[in-house]
């Protein structure tokens, strides 16, 4: 499979990263693939330097036409969003009260420095978790331990993203509940996740994010 590149700011910062992922991908073979090549490390268009905050998702949507590279997030024009991005956006009115468009696009977060970062990065079309076993997990690992050392806030939801809370200084991380339908009743609803984001970021000296989307 023809290999895909990290842009030039997470090579300096992590030379070695480029290698593994390209292991990973070769691995992977020609075998079809959720998001799109091109999509895969879309996430890492958000510069180190520029990362405030991280939401760490599982994997990518198995529906095609949702995974676009993002965690949680789904490409603009999607009308039926996916049940877990319901979840989110009910929470993020409920915790903020913001006014909310119809859109599951969260990329402009990105632009405000939240980095929307799967475990996983890729899965096989109509599959979860299709591709844990390939490697991914120390890629992003290691890209979670780097931001661990910056004053960046971690949102961890549900237990994969939960095993990732050993890397990060407690006063940085955040561990909730995750915000599929079939756990969003255990916790998730009334969590707050997003002013607890802005009450860490405060803490840690920096500006708070705007999450309306």
């Amino acid at each position: 499979m023809q290999d895909i590149f990290l842009p030039e700011p997470w090579q300096a910062a992590l030379p070695n990263l480029q290698t593994k992922i390209s292991d990973v991908m070769a691995g992977l073979g020609e075998s079809l693939m959720n998001p799109a090549k091109d999509l895969v490390l879309r996430a890492f268009k958000l510069a180190p330097s520029d990362v405030k905050v991280v939401i760490v998702g599982q994997d990518p949507y198995p529906n095609p036409d949702h995974a676009c590279g993002l965690a949680f997030s789904v490409p603009k024009g999607v009308k039926k969003l996916p049940p877990t991005l319901i979840n989110i956006r009910k929470e993020l009115v409920s915790d903020l009260d913001l006014p909310i468009s119809e859109t599951g696009d969260l990329s402009v977060w990105g632009e405000r420095g939240v980095m929307l970062l799967n475990r996983t990065l890729t899965t096989v079309p109509g599959e979860s978790l299709a591709h844990i076993s390939n490697g991914w997990e120390t890629v992003t690992g290691e890209v979670i331990s780097y931001l661990a050392t910056k004053p960046v806030v971690f949102l961890l939801w549900g237990k994969r993203a939960g095993e990732l809370s050993p890397l990060i200084p407690l006063e940085q991380q955040i561990c909730g509940v995750h915000p599929s339908p079939l756990s969003a009743y255990r916790g998730f609803f009334g969590s707050k996740p997003f002013s607890a984001i802005n009450t860490k970021l405060a803490e840690l000296g920096e500006s708070s994010i705007d999450w309306t989307i």
